[in-house]
């Protein structure tokens, strides 16, 4: 997983995070749910890059 990327989906999630309690500090229950969508999209594509990095690793040790 490149550096760009794990800093992309980090910043995401922490978007997420912000939207999720100003929506919540605001009674705002739309933006509360916007900041977990943005959350768990972060989330996904960190599942997704670990997963991108598992199977580079795994074809790297048996192709030897």
């Amino acid at each position: 997983m490149g550096f760009l990327d794990k800093l992309k989906n980090k910043l995401e999630k922490a978007k997420g995070r912000g939207k999720e309690a100003a929506g919540r500090g605001a009674g705002d229950p739309y933006l509360e749910s916007e900041g977990r969508r943005d959350r768990r999209k972060g989330g996904a594509k960190q599942v997704g890059e670990q997963a991108k990095d598992a199977a580079k690793e795994a074809r790297r040790t048996f192709k030897r």
